[in-house]
């Protein structure tokens, strides 16, 4: 490096930080931080892009070469883990720092991409994708578009509009392919061409009981209810026996259980409606709320 140039650079100071805060993307990363309970390695992976594309804005604002980043992704992860919740923010980062031009999410599975007969897959499928260009575009269980036992199916018509989309149109718009893992690799192990076009891989972990809990009482605490002591108590061991049986899906079994706690909850109150009832009383779910669930009844319960 000659030492006029290493002088030039010295004397320039670039506000890497003030890109950060002008782009309103810290506020998002901010509410990733307070909102979402766990997922630290996914918090750490959005926190990374966000770097990257923080310092590309940067490198392209005083002329050096900036090469636009591939953004195309995978989250991975067991049902109710925040696939969708940290897609939205996603979109707003991206949105945030110049990258997508609107920074909405449409969200869709295969039945919004395939079609049932021969023509009526390639409409869909664009109808689609119009309608997500410009910001996310999240595929739930996307391995559902390839079904290769069938030879009639149109699932392989709608991969091949999205690949060419996603290489010529990547600049506006930005896609995430959802769903197991181990589903998910398959999937992109049959698809080559696919998995060459997708360059962050971002796992969800399933939640730990105590942060199941945690996430519990903010759901409660944003519908203005509350558990009582003996309440929690409940809750936190219904979590624990709920986690061991099929088909738990972490924050969604969860909110399910709230929902039939306020269910049990409010027939209690109406059992007992020729009784005044004070504000704390119609807020406040009870142990015998979460205790009627089947969970405690019977091994193999679910609700």
């Amino acid at each position: 490096m000659s030492e006029n140039l290493a002088r030039a650079e010295d004397c320039e100071r670039l506000d890497l930080d003030g890109l950060y805060r002008e782009s309103a993307v810290a506020q998002t990363i901010g509410a990733l931080d307070s909102d979402l309970v766990g997922l630290a390695p996914v918090k750490r992976r959005v926190r990374e892009i966000a770097a990257l594309l923080l310092v590309e804005k940067l490198r392209r604002s005083i002329g050096l070469q900036a090469v636009a980043p591939p953004l195309h992704m995978s989250f991975t992860g067991n049902p109710g883990t925040g696939k969708t919740t940290v897609a939205m923010r996603m979109a707003s980062i991206l949105h945030g720092l110049g990258y997508v031009r609107k920074g909405h999410l449409v969200v869709v599975t295969r039945d919004d991409l395939v079609g049932q007969f021969i023509g009526h897959t390639a409409p869909k499928t664009k109808e689609v994708l119009k309608r997500a260009m410009g910001g996310v575009l999240l595929i739930d269980e996307a391995y559902y578009l390839h079904r290769p036992e069938n030879e009639r199916d149109y699932g392989q018509e709608a991969i091949e509009i999205l690949l060419q989309v996603m290489e010529n149109q990547r600049d506006d718009l930005v896609v995430i392919f959802a769903g197991y893992k181990d589903r998910i690799d398959k999937f992109f192990a049959s698809n080559p061409g696919m998995a060459s076009r997708v360059t962050h891989h971002i796992e969800f972990p399933d939640y730990t009981a105590p942060e199941l809990l945690v996430i519990a009482e903010l759901m409660l605490q944003q519908m203005q209810y509350c558990l009582s002591d003996t309440a929690r108590a409940a809750l936190e061991e219904y979590i624990e026996r709920r986690m061991t049986q099929p088909n738990f899906a972490n924050a969604r079994s969860v909110r399910n259980a709230l929902d039939r706690a306020r269910l049990r909850q409010a027939n209690r109150l109406f059992e007992a409606r020729a009784r005044p009832l004070s504000r704390l009383a119609l807020s406040t779910i009870e142990d015998a709320d979460i205790r009627a669930s089947r969970v405690f009844a019977a091994a193999g319960g679910s609700s």
